[in-house]
Protein backbone atom coordinates (compact mmCIF):
# COMPACT_ATOMS: atom_id res chain seq x y z
CA UNK A 1 0.00 0.00 0.00
CA UNK A 2 1.30 3.86 -0.67
CA UNK A 3 -1.52 5.93 1.10
CA UNK A 4 -0.02 5.37 4.67
CA UNK A 5 2.63 7.84 4.48
CA UNK A 6 -0.22 10.46 4.14
CA UNK A 7 -2.09 9.95 6.94
CA UNK A 8 1.14 11.13 9.42
CA UNK A 9 0.93 14.76 8.11
CA UNK A 10 -2.68 15.01 8.47
CA UNK A 11 -2.63 13.82 12.52
CA UNK A 12 0.13 15.98 12.97
CA UNK A 13 -1.83 18.81 11.37
CA UNK A 14 -4.89 17.85 13.58
CA UNK A 15 -2.96 17.57 17.09
CA UNK A 16 -1.36 21.21 16.51
CA UNK A 17 -4.73 22.57 15.76
CA UNK A 18 -6.05 20.85 19.29
CA UNK A 19 -3.27 22.35 21.12
CA UNK A 20 -3.71 25.72 19.95
CA UNK A 21 -7.24 25.48 20.71
CA UNK A 22 -6.24 24.36 24.66
CA UNK A 23 -4.01 27.11 25.00
CA UNK A 24 -6.05 30.00 23.83
CA UNK A 25 -9.02 28.42 26.49
CA UNK A 26 -6.78 28.01 29.37
CA UNK A 27 -5.86 32.02 28.13
CA UNK A 28 -9.90 32.87 28.26
CA UNK A 29 -10.35 31.06 31.65
CA UNK A 30 -8.13 32.56 33.59
CA UNK A 31 -6.10 29.00 34.12
CA UNK A 32 -3.13 30.40 32.81
CA UNK A 33 -1.07 32.50 30.54
CA UNK A 34 -1.18 36.23 30.16
CA UNK A 35 -4.64 36.23 31.86
CA UNK A 36 -3.31 35.65 35.27
CA UNK A 37 -1.28 38.44 35.21
CA UNK A 38 -2.67 42.21 36.54
CA UNK A 39 -3.09 44.54 33.69
CA UNK A 40 -2.61 48.35 33.46
CA UNK A 41 -5.70 50.66 35.06
CA UNK A 42 -6.53 52.58 31.35
CA UNK A 43 -6.65 56.38 32.21
CA UNK A 44 -9.74 58.48 32.73
CA UNK A 45 -11.26 59.66 29.75
CA UNK A 46 -12.57 63.16 29.60
CA UNK A 47 -16.28 61.81 29.74
CA UNK A 48 -15.39 60.10 33.19
CA UNK A 49 -16.03 60.90 36.87
CA UNK A 50 -11.84 60.84 37.30
CA UNK A 51 -11.37 63.53 34.72
CA UNK A 52 -14.22 65.92 35.60
CA UNK A 53 -13.35 69.44 37.34
CA UNK A 54 -13.74 69.38 41.00
CA UNK A 55 -17.30 71.29 41.53
CA UNK A 56 -15.78 72.17 45.47
CA UNK A 57 -14.80 75.86 44.43
CA UNK A 58 -16.43 77.83 41.46
CA UNK A 59 -14.36 79.82 39.31
CA UNK A 60 -13.92 83.00 40.67
CA UNK A 61 -13.97 86.94 38.95
CA UNK A 62 -10.35 88.29 38.88
CA UNK A 63 -9.86 91.53 41.00
CA UNK A 64 -9.83 93.70 37.90
CA UNK A 65 -13.38 92.31 36.84
CA UNK A 66 -14.48 92.69 40.50
CA UNK A 67 -13.44 96.47 40.75
CA UNK A 68 -14.78 97.03 37.26
CA UNK A 69 -18.54 95.83 38.84
CA UNK A 70 -18.32 98.19 41.76
CA UNK A 71 -20.66 100.78 41.82
CA UNK A 72 -18.90 104.48 42.23
CA UNK A 73 -20.19 107.84 44.26
CA UNK A 74 -21.58 109.36 40.56
CA UNK A 75 -24.41 106.49 40.33
CA UNK A 76 -25.78 107.71 43.70
CA UNK A 77 -25.91 111.68 43.21
CA UNK A 78 -23.96 114.61 43.73
CA UNK A 79 -24.46 114.19 47.24
CA UNK A 80 -21.94 111.33 47.63
CA UNK A 81 -18.55 111.19 47.55
CA UNK A 82 -15.39 108.73 48.50
CA UNK A 83 -15.55 108.34 52.14
CA UNK A 84 -13.45 110.26 54.40
CA UNK A 85 -13.13 107.23 56.87
CA UNK A 86 -15.41 105.22 59.18
CA UNK A 87 -18.52 106.68 60.49
CA UNK A 88 -17.55 107.29 64.02
CA UNK A 89 -21.50 105.87 64.70
CA UNK A 90 -20.57 102.27 64.08
CA UNK A 91 -18.14 101.97 66.98
CA UNK A 92 -20.57 104.19 69.43
CA UNK A 93 -23.87 102.16 68.21
CA UNK A 94 -23.24 99.39 66.88
CA UNK A 95 -20.41 98.00 68.47
CA UNK A 96 -22.55 95.55 71.14
CA UNK A 97 -23.50 92.30 71.81
CA UNK A 98 -26.98 90.71 72.41
CA UNK A 99 -27.93 87.31 73.60
CA UNK A 100 -29.35 85.00 71.30
CA UNK A 101 -26.65 83.40 69.02
CA UNK A 102 -29.01 85.05 65.57
CA UNK A 103 -29.22 88.54 67.56
CA UNK A 104 -25.76 88.84 68.28
CA UNK A 105 -24.57 87.46 64.53
CA UNK A 106 -26.67 89.76 63.72
CA UNK A 107 -24.65 92.66 65.21
CA UNK A 108 -21.50 91.03 64.34
CA UNK A 109 -22.44 91.06 60.41
CA UNK A 110 -23.24 95.36 61.27
CA UNK A 111 -20.14 96.06 62.84
CA UNK A 112 -17.25 93.89 60.70
CA UNK A 113 -19.09 93.67 57.87
CA UNK A 114 -18.02 89.99 57.44
CA UNK A 115 -21.58 88.89 55.90
CA UNK A 116 -20.19 85.55 54.26
CA UNK A 117 -17.68 84.85 57.20
CA UNK A 118 -14.56 86.39 57.89
CA UNK A 119 -12.59 84.01 55.88
CA UNK A 120 -14.42 84.65 52.90
CA UNK A 121 -12.24 87.86 51.50
CA UNK A 122 -14.48 90.39 49.39
CA UNK A 123 -12.98 91.07 46.05
CA UNK A 124 -13.36 93.94 46.08
CA UNK A 125 -14.83 97.17 47.96
CA UNK A 126 -16.11 100.78 47.85
CA UNK A 127 -17.51 103.07 50.58
CA UNK A 128 -19.04 106.07 49.84
CA UNK A 129 -20.38 109.45 51.88
CA UNK A 130 -23.26 111.26 52.00
CA UNK A 131 -22.11 114.74 52.44
CA UNK A 132 -25.07 116.13 52.90
CA UNK A 133 -27.00 113.64 54.89
CA UNK A 134 -24.22 112.35 56.59
CA UNK A 135 -24.77 108.43 55.66
CA UNK A 136 -22.03 105.98 54.91
CA UNK A 137 -22.72 103.11 52.28
CA UNK A 138 -20.35 100.42 52.16
CA UNK A 139 -20.00 98.00 49.19
CA UNK A 140 -18.53 94.63 48.60
CA UNK A 141 -18.92 91.98 45.58
CA UNK A 142 -17.57 88.65 46.92
CA UNK A 143 -17.22 85.17 44.58
CA UNK A 144 -18.95 82.32 46.82
CA UNK A 145 -20.31 79.24 46.19
CA UNK A 146 -24.40 79.94 45.09
CA UNK A 147 -25.86 77.52 47.72
CA UNK A 148 -23.93 78.88 50.71
CA UNK A 149 -24.76 82.46 49.47
CA UNK A 150 -28.65 81.38 49.36
CA UNK A 151 -28.09 80.06 52.77
CA UNK A 152 -27.07 82.91 53.90
CA UNK A 153 -30.25 85.17 51.89
CA UNK A 154 -32.33 82.52 53.63
CA UNK A 155 -30.80 83.45 57.23
CA UNK A 156 -31.41 87.16 56.64
CA UNK A 157 -34.51 86.40 55.97
CA UNK A 158 -35.82 85.14 59.13
CA UNK A 159 -34.21 87.71 61.20
CA UNK A 160 -37.77 89.95 61.36
CA UNK A 161 -38.82 87.26 63.46
CA UNK A 162 -36.33 85.81 65.57
CA UNK A 163 -34.65 89.16 66.33
CA UNK A 164 -37.54 91.18 65.38
CA UNK A 165 -37.37 93.40 68.40
CA UNK A 166 -34.30 92.46 71.05
CA UNK A 167 -32.04 94.70 73.25
CA UNK A 168 -28.40 94.54 72.83
CA UNK A 169 -26.04 96.01 75.32
CA UNK A 170 -23.02 98.45 74.83
CA UNK A 171 -19.13 99.03 76.29
CA UNK A 172 -20.41 100.01 80.02
CA UNK A 173 -23.60 98.40 80.06
CA UNK A 174 -25.17 101.10 77.80
CA UNK A 175 -28.29 99.46 76.18
CA UNK A 176 -29.87 99.58 72.41
CA UNK A 177 -32.85 99.20 71.65
CA UNK A 178 -32.97 97.26 67.84
CA UNK A 179 -35.95 96.87 65.54
CA UNK A 180 -35.28 94.62 62.82
CA UNK A 181 -37.84 94.64 59.14
CA UNK A 182 -37.34 93.59 55.79
CA UNK A 183 -36.94 95.50 53.08
CA UNK A 184 -38.46 95.26 49.62
CA UNK A 185 -35.66 95.03 46.75
CA UNK A 186 -35.76 95.61 43.26
CA UNK A 187 -36.33 91.60 41.50
CA UNK A 188 -32.60 92.10 39.87
CA UNK A 189 -30.18 89.02 40.27
CA UNK A 190 -30.95 85.68 41.27
CA UNK A 191 -31.49 85.88 44.27
CA UNK A 192 -31.73 88.64 47.16
CA UNK A 193 -32.66 89.92 50.26
CA UNK A 194 -32.65 93.11 52.53
CA UNK A 195 -33.22 94.26 56.17
CA UNK A 196 -33.30 97.53 57.82
CA UNK A 197 -32.34 97.59 61.01
CA UNK A 198 -33.23 100.59 64.20
CA UNK A 199 -30.76 101.09 67.21
CA UNK A 200 -31.76 103.41 69.51
CA UNK A 201 -29.17 104.18 71.88
CA UNK A 202 -26.86 107.06 73.39
CA UNK A 203 -23.97 108.33 71.66
CA UNK A 204 -21.32 111.10 72.65
CA UNK A 205 -21.72 114.60 71.77
CA UNK A 206 -25.37 114.10 70.52
CA UNK A 207 -27.15 116.26 72.89
CA UNK A 208 -28.41 120.04 72.24
CA UNK A 209 -25.27 121.64 73.89
CA UNK A 210 -22.96 120.76 71.50
CA UNK A 211 -20.64 120.17 74.26
CA UNK A 212 -18.51 116.52 72.34
CA UNK A 213 -18.68 115.91 76.46
CA UNK A 214 -22.73 115.89 76.44
CA UNK A 215 -24.47 112.60 75.48
CA UNK A 216 -27.85 111.74 74.13
CA UNK A 217 -30.54 109.27 72.53
CA UNK A 218 -29.79 108.75 68.85
CA UNK A 219 -31.34 106.97 66.10
CA UNK A 220 -29.29 104.91 63.63
CA UNK A 221 -30.60 103.04 60.53
CA UNK A 222 -28.46 100.60 58.69
CA UNK A 223 -30.03 98.68 55.50
CA UNK A 224 -28.46 95.88 54.75
CA UNK A 225 -28.75 93.98 51.80
CA UNK A 226 -27.74 91.02 49.70
CA UNK A 227 -27.82 90.45 46.01
CA UNK A 228 -26.22 86.59 44.31
CA UNK A 229 -25.71 86.99 40.31
CA UNK A 230 -24.49 83.06 39.84
CA UNK A 231 -21.22 82.42 42.08
CA UNK A 232 -20.85 85.86 42.94
CA UNK A 233 -22.51 88.44 45.67
CA UNK A 234 -23.06 92.12 46.31
CA UNK A 235 -23.37 92.89 49.79
CA UNK A 236 -23.94 96.63 51.30
CA UNK A 237 -24.81 98.69 54.34
CA UNK A 238 -26.51 102.01 54.06
CA UNK A 239 -26.27 103.47 57.63
CA UNK A 240 -27.30 107.16 58.58
CA UNK A 241 -27.98 108.75 61.90
CA UNK A 242 -31.58 109.68 60.87
CA UNK A 243 -33.63 108.51 58.21
CA UNK A 244 -31.96 105.89 55.58
CA UNK A 245 -32.22 107.34 52.03
CA UNK A 246 -34.34 104.44 50.08
CA UNK A 247 -33.02 105.70 46.51
CA UNK A 248 -29.56 105.16 47.52
CA UNK A 249 -30.13 101.39 48.65
CA UNK A 250 -32.51 100.80 45.70
CA UNK A 251 -29.87 102.22 42.69
CA UNK A 252 -27.30 100.46 44.48
CA UNK A 253 -28.59 97.10 43.89
CA UNK A 254 -30.01 98.42 40.51
CA UNK A 255 -26.96 99.34 39.58
CA UNK A 256 -24.11 97.49 41.01
CA UNK A 257 -26.59 93.99 40.08
CA UNK A 258 -26.49 95.22 36.37
CA UNK A 259 -22.83 95.97 36.28
CA UNK A 260 -21.67 92.37 37.69
CA UNK A 261 -24.22 90.94 35.37
CA UNK A 262 -22.17 92.88 32.56
CA UNK A 263 -18.85 92.18 33.96
CA UNK A 264 -19.51 88.06 34.50
CA UNK A 265 -20.83 88.17 30.71
CA UNK A 266 -17.96 89.50 29.47
CA UNK A 267 -16.04 86.44 30.89
CA UNK A 268 -14.84 84.55 34.10
CA UNK A 269 -11.03 83.59 34.62
CA UNK A 270 -9.33 80.79 37.22
CA UNK A 271 -7.64 82.63 39.55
Amino acid sequence: MQHAPVARPLLAAALSAALALTVAACASDGTGGEADRPTATAPPTAQSPAALPSPALPPVLTRGQARAALITAADLGEAWEPTRGAATWRDEVLKATADGSDCRRLLDVLYTEDLFGAATAPRATAALDDADGGAQLHYRVTSYRAADIDATLAWLGTLPDTCGHFEARAARGATRDVRVTGVTLPETGDARKGLRVTVTGTTAGSGDSGDTGDTGDAVLTVDLVAVRVGDDAISLTNGTLGEASDDATRTAVEVGTRRLTEVRRQGRTQV
